[in-house]
């Protein structure tokens, strides 16, 4: 099944939110094409280890190697070089603009406007294109020139802020959440656009924040309420309301939930601990929210005297949410994300085999139809140069040859 294989999508996009985005339209079947600087391309490549016909390497050991990093980030994306400085890969540019759907860019804001490729100049040739900006602040307001990357974004948010714990410094969430979670906002965005050209035939510019997104997540919860009252906002493993959170049993850590006064009652039953019910400290969750620690100490007493698996099987017994806190390794064994397609062999577009104990992320949607197709591996440098300029522009061998010694591609 491939939704969106009568889409094509032009992605001028580096790091990881970019081509996050142009990775999972690929998912769904569309042509995308990444158009990469002659020689260099996405920054990402130079950054190892590398993986390549002779294996895994701190450093590239032959033409074909590429960069780990970006083998996860760019499956089934097609790669062209081409040097959008010069006029004739910025007219290039918009011809292949012309006949696409969709421009996808996650550079410095202004940087393609500059260039002349901005999205009045793609427009100008293509009123129906869909053209999707993605920048740490955004493409306006006081911080958009200010140079960003996930931890700034992560520290400027208000996100470090809350996380970590309530005596300690603010904390990083451990992997890119920015970079992660607004390419995921752009997807679906874009599908709206789609949507709405469908019906007037007019496309539009997404200007998509690293930074806004993050915060409008955040404020899902009641933090405004929290800053009037002087609760604290760092609450590490713990929750703000109740005894949720992490405890440690005789062996190993768990995560238990009691969010609801039911919830709260059958964690009782399983602790063995009827006395906790009539305890004046804990009989409702507002009670509970404001002797947390109180409660936290009580359940913790317990759940230490047991080892992790006696105490989860009394929890789930008893129907309360509970599991193991499971280390990274844990993950990697686990055969339940293979078999949900989760995780799956790491794919080098040069190479007929997996990459050797390399694992890429697959797509966590399972759909009740058909399956969608596994992605062919991350691209080479300049791969699709032949193909995607010999069908769009209709260009021959000895056009390109010519193009390639004068540094346009």
């Amino acid at each position: 099944m491939q939704p969106l294989s009568d889409i094509r999508a032009l992605a001028v996009t580096v790091f990881l939110a970019g081509p996050y985005l142009s990775m999972n339209l690929a998912r769904l079947g569309a042509e995308v094409i990444k158009v990469e600087i002659p020689g260099r391309g996405d920054p990402v490549r130079g950054n190892g280890p590398f993986a390549g016909p002779e294996g895994v390497n701190n450093t590239p050991q032959t033409e074909q190697d590429i960069a780990t990093r970006f083998l996860k980030r760019t499956q089934g994306v097609k790669s062209v070089t081409l040097n959008l400085r010069d006029p004739r890969g910025r007219e290039m540019f918009l011809d292949m603009a012309r006949q696409s759907d969709i421009v996808l860019e996650n550079l410095a804001p202004g940087s393609m406007r500059r260039l002349g490729l901005g999205y009045d100049d793609v427009a100008a040739v293509n009123p129906g294109i869909i053209y999707c900006s993605i920048a740490g602040y955004g493409q306006t307001g006081p911080y958009a020139d200010l140079p960003a990357h996930d931890p700034q974004i992560q520290g400027m948010s208000g996100l470090m802020d809350i996380n970590g714990d309530a005596d300690g410094p603010p904390t990083k969430v451990g992997f890119y959440i920015g970079d992660l979670v607004t390419p995921l906002f752009a997807a679906y965005s874009i599908m709206g656009a789609l949507r709405e050209k469908e019906r007037t035939g007019k496309g539009q510019h997404l200007d998509i924040s690293m930074m806004d997104t993050l915060a409008s997540l955040m404020f899902m919860e009641n933090l405004e309420e929290d800053v009037q009252q002087g609760n604290p906002l760092r609450t590490g493993n713990t929750s703000r309301g109740g005894p949720t959170g992490l405890y440690h049993a005789a062996d190993a850590d768990l995560i238990i939930t009691a969010a609801s006064d039911d919830q709260w009652r059958r964690l009782c039953e399983a602790l063995a601990a009827p006395e906790l019910l009539e305890d004046p400290r804990f009989t409702d969750y507002t009670s509970r929210t404001i002797n947390v620690a109180g409660a936290r100490e009580e359940v913790q007493k317990r759940v230490g005297k047991m080892t992790q698996a006696e105490m989860l099987a009394r929890l789930e017994e008893s129907d309360v949410p509970c599991g193991p806190v499971r280390t990274v390794p844990d993950i990697i064994a686990d055969p339940h994300f293979y078999d949900r397609g989760t995780l799956q062999p790491m794919r080098h577009g040069a190479m007929d085999a997996p990459v050797p104990g390399g694992i890429a992320s697959g797509f966590p949607v399972v759909f009740s139809g058909k399956p969608l197709p596994a992605l062919p591996g991350a691209p080479t440098l300049g791969m699709h140069n032949s193909e995607i300029y010999r069908k769009l522009l209709g260009l021959e061998e000895s056009d390109l040859e010519g193009l390639a010694s004068g540094g346009v591609i």
